[in-house]
């Protein structure tokens, strides 16, 4: 199980470029980012951990922040945790993964997700009871944009035409129903159930839980419908995001058959951090 560290990155906190060099030097996986373009003064939205951050409304673009991270590092992957789909232009959006990709020599993971702030998300002009479609459609023009020949796709509310796009994303996974998923390692983040299940099976190359709540239940019946998709077993993915290590339960984790464990990092700078890097190396 690789060990990977995950924070809310803000114009307070430890820069990128440091962050990044310390990370690999310690020998962690990868650095995964969230993304909130803003935060509505007023909403009505529930933060799904209870009291929202603060630093929700100070984050740093990710992908600007991981482009700094990827000029300071070699081996150290690169992520998101997740990225709002349903709030990007997906042609723009891309060519911001496959532009990473590129300049990192395929580091990339795409962690992504529907999201939790209504007036957020309305203010980039999403319908909210559409945003699981909106997602699923604006994925597919971008696994069109990635493929190697110009392709096309029409969707219920997006599409692209033909079109001669690069750079390309490095990497094509192994396997997918009815034929190729072109681009890097998109993992979905979500309650379990069977609807997201089978977007995982469908859409995805994983999954990207928050917290290790109720897994031992519900990795069962994701194996299930990955497998009844067609897909081969060795290339679902589960990263677990938002954990507060112990060995006890990083060690319970990996007899699960979780393959990354993200650790959640404090918002601080760079006196504050680095000394939590250096306890969370242990585990590694």
């Amino acid at each position: 199980m690789r060990i990977s560290a995950t924070l809310y990155l803000t114009d307070r906190t430890i820069p990128p470029t440091v962050l990044a060099g310390a990370l690999e030097s310690r020998g962690f996986h990868a650095l995964y980012l969230p993304e909130h373009s803003h935060i509505p003064v007023t909403t009505t939205s529930r933060y799904p951990g209870g009291v929202m951050p603060p630093e929700c409304a100070r984050m740093l673009n990710p992908f600007v922040a991981l482009a700094q991270a990827a000029a300071v590092t070699q081996h150290l992957r690169l992520g998101t945790n997740i990225t709002l789909v349903a709030q990007h232009d997906p042609i723009d959006l891309a060519k911001q993964v496959a532009t990473l990709d590129h300049l990192s020599d395929g580091r990339v993971t795409l962690g992504i997700g529907y999201g939790w702030n209504r007036e957020e998300a309305a203010d980039h002009g999403v319908d909210w009871s559409r945003r699981r479609t909106l997602v699923s459609d604006r994925l597919a023009v971008m696994r069109a944009l990635w493929s190697p020949e110009p392709t096309s796709y029409e969707g219920e509310s997006a599409r692209v035409t033909a079109a001669d796009v690069h750079p390309k994303p490095q990497r094509t996974p192994r396997s997918a129903p009815a034929g190729l998923l072109h681009g890097p390692r998109v993992l979905i983040g979500g309650a379990a159930g069977p609807g997201l299940f089978a977007r995982i099976a469908a859409e995805t190359d994983g999954w990207m839980p928050v917290g290790g709540s109720g897994l031992r239940d519900s990795l069962p019946a994701l194996r299930t419908a990955w497998k009844e998709a067609g897909r081969a077993p060795d290339d679902l993915r589960i990263a677990l995001t938002g954990v507060d290590p112990t060995p006890g339960k990083l060690a319970y984790y990996r007899d699960l058959g979780i393959d990354e464990a993200i650790l959640q990092l404090p918002a601080r700078d760079e006196a504050g951090l680095l000394p939590v890097l250096d306890g969370y190396a242990e585990h590694i």
